[in-house]
């Protein structure tokens, strides 16, 4: 069974530019609920709750429960807008979750046991080529992360969707791959590459823009 985070919002009657001003003067945030064949939910919520929700992470696959004017509905929070100036939130939409429907969520991947990496300690780097995959869920199955395990992780190894735990039943996005989340490099051979490239570098190095290379001595004048 999914988790739901409940918000409590209070309903709005007036839509337009106007209406959400007046929001927005008495210190609340408009909203929407859309989606699911049904009539668009104006709401105002307070920007506290926005705000705690921002910074837990993982919002965009989070589960809500939006109670507005005593009537609850299942949503995904899509998008908020901020002010260009402040960064204070001015607006979020909802979807609305149907029934039997997939929705396409972005689902954070968290990476564990890098202790038990052997290319981690020998100084390897990881590259994250993905921080989060789309896919599609149940509604009532989003995860709220897939886990990636280092362990025995080696340079020069991949770890792909195939080696993610927690995507049961879940069908990502991209399907025509067995796509890449991270990879393991060596940062010797970087450095390698960094350091023959730096004198190839320096020997062709142009003269400085406006003074001419240096010319060859003269021989001496016979006397």
């Amino acid at each position: 069974m999914a988790n739901f985070v409940t918000i409590e919002a209070e309903a709005s009657a007036n839509a337009g530019k106007g209406a959400a001003r007046a929001t927005r003067r008495a210190g609340l945030v408009p909203a929407v609920i859309y989606g699911a064949k049904e009539t668009a939910t104006l709401a105002a919520l307070d920007p506290r709750i926005i705000m705690r929700e921002l910074t837990r992470g993982g919002w965009r696959s989070r589960l809500y429960e939006v109670n507005v004017g005593g009537t609850t509905q299942r949503v995904l929070m899509r998008e908020v807008q901020f002010h260009p100036v402040s960064d204070k939130p001015v607006h979020v939409d909802f979807q609305r979750l149907a029934a039997g429907e997939k929705i396409r969520v972005a689902v954070n991947v968290q990476f564990i046991n890098e202790p038990l990496s052997p290319g981690l300690k020998r100084g390897g780097v990881m590259n994250v080529v993905r921080h989060a995959v789309e896919c599609f869920c149940d509604p009532e199955a989003v995860p709220e992360h897939f886990v990636a395990d280092l362990t025995g992780l080696e340079i020069n190894d991949n770890i792909r969707w195939s080696d993610l735990k927690g995507t049961e039943g879940i069908k990502p996005a991209i399907l025509d791959r067995d796509f890449v989340i991270a990879s393991l490099a060596s940062t010797k051979g970087m450095e390698a590459a960094a350091a023959e490239a730096t004198p190839a570098a320096a020997a062709g190095k142009a003269p400085a823009k406006g003074k001419a290379a240096p010319a060859a001595a003269k021989p001496a004048a016979k006397k």
